[in-house]
């Protein structure tokens, strides 16, 4: 563009060409635009609050240009419409939404060019459909994409030039451009920036509730306590718990917990069960009730779909006795350090949260196990599954092979040790790890609740104990106990399932003759041992002695449907008779059946 000459006189006042004029028009028009792009460029980049300005900026391109309505569209988070973010104009249409693939601004968005349509009636793409929904008449309008790098974000869209031939022009739709271009910039700094806080605010909420959880646990305590325990997260929170809590009277409540899941709502959900156990510990009777309470208190507010796995114990230092109930949790570990002899708790129910009352009326099954001057480990499965050193899952013989290593070290050296083998320097662990142990201190204890075996032999071992009530309901774990003790000695089906139904069938004894059948009962304990060539099964029950003379095989005549009894527990046993049971035992039912060869 040239500028025509001015022509030279000695007034002050030079008369001007039409040329200079239209030059002079043309020159204040691109300033004009200039100022404008400058303008809301520096307020598209330096506002926080891009709501104010995108409705700012729309008011003030449509002033500009002279246009009756403008719109600015995104695309929506799923990519599949264009949302109006903002508008100004006779109609509001904040918030509608269109298919991104329809109309002029989704064929401008899909071409990422902009685009001009000066009569909307001829334009194959313009459906009319938010006309139809406004009552407002689109004559012509403008479109340009939002770009930013590879990415398209949306459209500005203004309407229907006002005055002139209502057209709009090709200057106009440069300068649509050049705002839209600012304006994606100033977009997608608003949604770094909202991460960037987002994030921040995650990280504080993050460390403040790795605060609380550090609050929940027990502080260290001194190395005389029979109890210790360890707690390391995977991440900044934690899902994993235990807690210590001491009674008046000298018992002491103890509790390992595992919650599904990871981040925040197992943080939470972590909390308000430690925060329940050390709430109703303190009138429960036993741990089978407390964990009931808390597996019903959870099922009223869990809707998550999450659950705990825990054990809870209650410990008496005096007898060395620990009261155990284990819903869903890893096995805990007896480990006898004089002998090196390990023995597996297994769970005798299922994990919280679940349902309520899945324990039954009289709350979830209670072990008691005494530690006999030995020590008890309880672990999540952080340990057990976590990588060693040598690129492994550690595993149960692992842990196993770490307990006897540190056994001679003192308890909180002992856990950290533990700890440290499968937490690899410069690297986080796989999972939330959680250990802790129980230690009978009076390691000249000796037990007195355990006959002593029988026979004398190189492969003698107890393989567990299991207290249930004596229900028929509690019938099925006794099943189970019996399986899982034929597994730890290789036993064949056809074994195990005669052996299961001698130890039901003497259950039920117990359950019909012992207790009366009476609601309130008693309880029975089972015990596990290999002696020798052989599995001994010992049932003991806490009601009158029976006369071992008066329980005898029916005749087989006489035998009703369900009533095989003790005919059937011989007939299957080896041996099966009444012993003098330990004190405190009213009767101990004493079962024998020979091993299967092959593990002789």
């Amino acid at each position: 563009m040239t500028t025509a000459p001015i022509p030279e006189s000695n007034s002050d006042t030079v008369p001007q060409s039409d040329n200079q004029i239209t030059t002079e028009a043309v020159e204040r028009e691109i300033k004009d635009h200039l100022g404008l792009v400058a303008e809301m460029t520096r307020e598209f980049t330096s506002s926080l609050d891009f709501a104010v300005v995108e409705q700012s900026a729309l008011e003030r391109i449509s002033k500009y240009v002279g246009a009756e309505a403008a719109s600015l569209f995104l695309v929506a988070d799923a990519g599949d419409s264009l949302i109006c973010s903002a508008c100004c104009g006779p109609v509001d249409i904040t918030g509608l939404a269109v298919p991104v693939e329809t109309g002029v601004v989704g064929r401008s968005v899909s071409t990422r060019q902009g685009l001009m349509v000066r009569d909307t009636s001829k334009d194959p793409d313009f459906g009319g459909t938010v006309d139809a929904k406004t009552g407002f008449t689109t004559r012509s309008l403008l479109v340009a994409p939002l770009i930013i790098g590879r990415e398209c974000l949306g459209a500005i869209e203004i309407i229907n030039r006002v005055g002139g031939d209502g057209l709009f022009s090709h200057q106009d739709l440069v300068l649509l451009e050049t705002l839209a271009g600012a304006a994606a910039l100033a977009i997608n700094n608003y949604r770094l920036t909202e991460k960037i806080v987002q994030q921040e605010r995650d990280r504080h909420e993050l460390e403040l509730a790795a605060e609380i959880q550090r609050d929940l646990l027990p502080h260290a305590a001194p190395l005389e306590f029979p109890i210790h325990g360890i707690n390391i997260p995977a991440r900044s929170v934690s899902g994993d718990f235990y807690d210590i809590l001491p009674l008046p009277d000298g018992r002491i409540w103890f509790n390992v917990g595992d919650v599904s899941g990871k981040g925040m709502n197992a943080a939470l959900l972590m909390a308000k069960t430690s925060s329940l156990f050390r709430c109703l510990a303190k009138s429960a009777e036993h741990p089978g009730q407390l964990l009931n309470a808390i597996n019903n208190e959870l099922c009223e507010t869990n809707s998550r779909g999450m659950f705990v796995t825990m054990v809870g114990g209650l410990f008496d230092p005096t007898t060395g006795v620990v009261h155990l109930t284990n819903a869903g949790h890893e096995p805990p570990l007896h480990f006898d350090f004089r002998t090196e002899r390990f023995t597996a708790i297994p769970a005798d129910g299922p994990p919280l949260g679940i349902a309520p009352g899945i324990a039954g009326p009289d709350g979830f099954p209670v072990t008691e196990w005494n530690l006999a001057g030995g020590m008890l480990y309880i672990f999540t499965d952080g340990l057990t599954e976590a990588t060693t050193f040598g690129g492994g899952m550690l595993g149960i013989d692992g842990v196993r092979a770490l307990i006897r290593d540190h056994a001679e070290e003192t308890p909180d050296l002992r856990l950290r040790n533990i700890a440290a083998a499968v937490k690899l320097p410069g690297q986080s662990l796989h999972d939330d790890l959680t250990l802790l142990v129980v230690e009978d201190l009076d390691v000249t204890r000796v037990t007195t609740e355990m006959p002593p075996p029988t026979s004398a032999s190189s492969a003698d071992s107890e393989i567990f104990r299991l207290r249930v009530p004596a229900l028929a309901n509690r019938l099925k774990l006794v099943r189970a106990a019996v399986e899982q003790a034929a597994q730890f000695c290789e036993c064949p089906e056809s074994w195990t399932f005669d052996l299961k139904m001698a130890v039901d069938e003497a259950c039920q004894n117990i359950i019909r003759h012992a207790y009366s059948g009476k609601p309130e009962g008693g309880d029975i304990v089972i015990e596990f041992f290999r002696e020798g060539d052989a599995m001994v099964v010992h049932l003991m029950d806490f009601a009158d002695p029976v006369d071992p003379e008066t329980v005898r095989s029916r005749d087989l005549g006489d035998i009703r449907p369900g009533g095989l009894g003790v005919h059937l527990i011989k007939s299957v046993c080896d041996d099966a008779r009444f012993v003098p049971p330990p004190p405190g035992v009213g009767n101990l039912f004493k079962l024998t059946k020979r091993l299967p060869n092959k593990i002789n």
